[in-house]
């Protein structure tokens, strides 16, 4: 963290002149300001559902507040479900708007995470920037600009039932034939088990996007769902190093248990939906994207990336579909484990899949089918980087690498990214093509 501070120092210094009259690099301190938030959300431990909750409503919260650089750029909250009205500038003032975003952006993110302290100094430091050169009045114009969006924002986060599920009864499954039930090695309650009751941005319901019901249970040796588990478990006992390295790439677990005989320790990394941020980052580096495009970018990314959770939590919990390693340990290889530690919750369909759908389609439509990019996102965490030659081939290989982990069927890769690319078309048609 300490290092992270003292980029923004350096960001902060090199921006300004020698009478600190020139602005910061608005497209850097987009940039880092997500950057910082992907960290803090690492470092805060959040469950990929609840960092694409704060992801969305921060995002959301500093286009909103930046849009009016450009009068005719359209208000995207607007146009979702729940928002009261937007405020708007006051005609009499002058403001600064990229100020507004980062007041904003942080003020949401502020009250939806932990580490106040960490959080404080990245602000701080984005602040004290603008504030030596600005004027007192303009200064003051647009951060009480920015706190009036994060209030907006912040009233539609409080109603999104989000706070309600927080003290529902905790999910341990259900012994039944094909139910899901917690996991070795920690044998877990299940993460958010009621994420289906949050208030979905844009889908009629939060069923909308159900794939149906998956294949029945069956210890059959020709039946589709014995066939399924041979299939992970013989993928599993063969995987080339190539596979290895796609799922450790994209297993996005933000912490693993390590065990080793009676020791324990954790790994924290980014969820998945912060490595599609990441993603969302280096297209608009790449393309020497503005203040407003990047603002947009990383908004409907978000809202994406939110949106499929929400979908496919509500799919998981439907069906409380049975994890391989439960199946094949009982009926196939009790000493069976997958390459990939099992997420705790329940199987049908994925989620790696479905959000990477929504994701790419959506990144996609914004900058090209045929987009190649070196993916860097997660080399902090992990120290491993991929090369692709376009949105959807990254999230084809993110999909594929859940049945190489071990702990997703092809069935429900596959129709998890089915769900989410019309997640994604529905964002599009909403707020891109038109």
């Amino acid at each position: 963290m300490k290092k992270i501070v003292a980029v923004f120092l350096l960001l902060g210094l090199v921006a300004c002149n020698n009478n600190n009259k020139q602005l910061p690099n608005q497209p850097m301190l987009l940039h880092t300001n997500q950057n910082n938030l992907t960290d803090l959300i690492v470092y805060d431990i959040f469950s990929p559902p609840v960092a694409a909750r704060i992801y969305a409503y921060t995002s959301l919260a500093a286009h909103e507040a930046l849009r009016h650089i450009q009068p005719n750029e359209p208000s995207i909250v607007q146009q979702l479900k729940g928002f009261a009205s937007m405020p708007v500038p006051d005609s009499s003032k002058q403001y600064n708007f990229e100020l507004a975003a980062a007041t904003a952006f942080y003020t949401v993110a502020g009250q939806m995470t932990f580490s106040k302290n960490i959080l404080q100094q990245f602000q701080q430091q984005a602040m004290q920037v603008f504030q030596q050169s600005l004027s007192n009045q303009v200064y003051q114009n647009s951060i009480d600009f920015g706190g009036q969006v994060a209030a907006v924002i912040m009233q539609r986060a409080a109603a999104d039932n989000y706070k309600q599920t927080r003290a529902m009864e905790k999910y341990f499954g259900s012994k039944a034939p094909g139910k899901w039930q917690p996991t070795s090695p920690d044998y877990l309650d299940a993460t958010e088990p009621y994420w289906n009751q949050l208030h979905s941005f844009i889908a009629d319901s939060n069923s909308q996007f159900d794939p149906g019901a998956p294949p029945l249970f069956s210890t059959a040796a020709g039946s589709d769902f014995y066939k399924m588990n041979k299939e992970v478990f013989t993928t599993g006992n063969q995987l080339t190093q190539e596979q290895k390295d796609i799922a450790r790439f994209w297993d996005d677990n933000p912490f693993v248990m390590e065990h080793a005989g009676h020791l324990m320790a954790a790994t924290k990394k980014q969820t998945p939906g912060g490595h599609w941020m990441g993603i969302a980052t280096i297209a608009c580096r790449q393309t020497n994207a503005d203040v407003l495009t990047i603002a947009r970018t990383y908004a409907l990314t978000a809202l994406a990336l939110f949106e499929g959770f929400i979908s496919v939590f509500d799919t998981k919990y439907r069906y409380a579909y049975v994890r391989p390693i439960t199946f094949i340990n009982q009926y196939i290889d009790k000493n069976w484990e997958p390459y990939l530690q099992t997420p705790p919750f329940p199987e049908y369909t994925s989620g790696h899949s479905t959000i990477t759908g929504s994701a790419a389609t959506v990144l996609t439509q914004l900058f090209g089918d045929h987009f190649a990019f070196n993916d860097t996102s997660d080399k902090r965490y992990i120290n491993m980087e991929r090369t692709f030659s376009s949105f959807i081939q990254a999230s084809d290989e993110c999909s594929i690498s859940r049945l190489y982990g071990g702990i997703h069927y092809r069935m429900s890769v596959d129709r998890g990214a089915a769900a989410g690319k019309k997640i994604g078309q529905l964002i599009v048609s909403k707020f891109i093509k038109k």
